[in-house]
């Protein structure tokens, strides 16, 4: 099983990838494959993403799939029986974090504070996720937090775009960002998969 600090290896960017339909999940699963991303986070935000995360678990395994936006603790026991094999949360309490924690499954414990980030230290993690991440002070607040607390790894996620993700991954504490700009809602419905090919060529780039 990947380990939660080698999630953050696989690719530059982790995709975060909301939809509306299941059946298209495979699809843009195996485009950002083919474009060098070997990570894909589906977002529990519609009624379709359980489906999709077990269509891409089952059809594409060459993938890591995860479930993102994890907010309670029925979710996160409901993405691993889909088939998840990662878990990422925006923001954690204390019965999430046992809920996610239990599922055996590594996860990314969203954070966006010093005291955030130092409460999950305490639990004896050292990979989190940073989000809201330009809202909390882009790549200033993460180098900032480099001081105190320098175990911890993050990915960064909420306002990162192609333009300004080399600023994050150009920090020491920066494993990987996350972003939604690689699947773009319209070209989801177009099926435009080359489209999204490309998106996912032009972030495997930025790993240079």
């Amino acid at each position: 099983m990947t380990t939660s600090s080698e999630l953050l290896d696989l690719s530059p960017v982790m995709p975060v990838v909301v939809l509306d339909e299941a059946e298209v999940a495979p699809d843009v699963a195996r485009a950002l494959l083919a474009g060098g991303i070997r990570t894909i986070e589906l977002t529990l935000r519609t009624p379709a993403a359980l489906a999709a995360i077990e269509k891409v678990a089952s059809q594409v395994p060459d993938i890591v799939v995860g479930a993102g936006t994890v907010t309670t603790p029925r979710q996160a026991a409901d993405a691993a029986d889909a088939g998840a094999a990662f878990l990422v949360t925006p923001g954690t309490t204390e019965s999430l974090l046992d809920a996610v924690t239990a599922t055996g499954l590594p996860f990314l414990p969203g954070a966006a504070t010093v005291s955030e980030a130092m409460r999950l230290t305490e639990r004896g993690l050292d990979t989190l996720k940073f989000f809201p991440a330009a809202a909390s002070g882009g790549p200033a607040a993460l180098k900032a937090f480099a001081g105190p607390l320098p175990q911890l790894t993050f990915c960064p996620t909420g306002g990162v775009s192609v333009a300004n993700a080399p600023d994050y991954l150009a920090l020491s504490n920066v494993g990987c960002v996350g972003g939604s700009w690689l699947t773009p809602g319209d070209a989801v419905a177009a099926r435009d998969f080359e489209r999204i090919e490309a998106l996912a060529k032009e972030c495997s780039a930025l790993a240079a």
